[in-house]
């Protein structure tokens, strides 16, 4: 999902590049969470982040190219989450740690709405852009597999005969998306389909 580290001896960015790029994730983050990806323009980007569109094109090819580092970082903090809890459930019965992980995966915390909304304004727009879907397909396989060594370590044989452990991480991510899809306003009916998922995907981990 992140660029691999950077070998032995070989150049780091600038310290400035680093500070730069940062600044215009924050800004964009801000921006695409408020008013939407589309409504966004690299140049609302650039004033709110205060560069212009040279700093911009130095740091990401295109919009898209930056909403998919956002996306990155936003995957890689959740796997770290995933993995903090099975390291803490470590002690747990397979069925019930299986469980906690699937609800963890599946909950959407307050915070997390907007995010949401913006990944699927994404992935619509990408389902009508073929290089752009490949891209987000890309995306996907990275998280399917970063989620689903978490699985193999904290349920180590109990994947469902005849799927692998990524395998059934890309199912638990595809149920996931549809799931935020139908609980984003939240509610009582979200939290029964919360528990109804969690549950059925959990049994089928445990």
């Amino acid at each position: 999902m992140n660029p691999p580290p950077a070998e032995p001896g070989s150049p780091r960015p600038p310290r400035r590049r680093v500070h730069t790029r940062a600044r215009i994730l924050a800004a964009a983050s801000d921006l695409f969470l408020s008013a939407g990806y589309g409504r966004t323009s690299i140049e609302d980007i650039c004033g709110a982040a205060g560069y212009t569109r040279g700093a911009f094109y130095s740091n990401f090819a295109t919009k898209e190219d930056l909403l998919l580092a956002l996306f990155d970082e936003q995957a890689t903090d959740r796997i770290g989450e995933l993995e903090r809890l099975a390291a803490s459930a470590a002690a747990l019965a397979p069925q019930e740690r299986a469980r906690r992980l699937v609800e963890a995966l599946l909950r959407v915390e307050p915070a997390e709405t907007g995010w949401i909304l913006l990944f699927l304004e994404f992935r619509l727009l990408a389902a009508r852009t073929p290089g752009l879907a490949e891209r987000v397909a890309e995306h996907d396989r990275a998280v399917s597999a970063a989620l689903g060594g978490v699985l193999e370590r904290a349920l180590p044989g109990l994947v469902p005969p005849g799927a692998g452990a990524g395998q059934a991480a890309a199912v638990i991510l595809a149920a996931r998306e549809g799931l935020l899809a139908r609980t984003a306003a939240g509610g009582p009916a979200a939290e029964e389909l919360l528990a109804a998922s969690a549950a059925v995907l959990g049994g089928l981990l445990g």
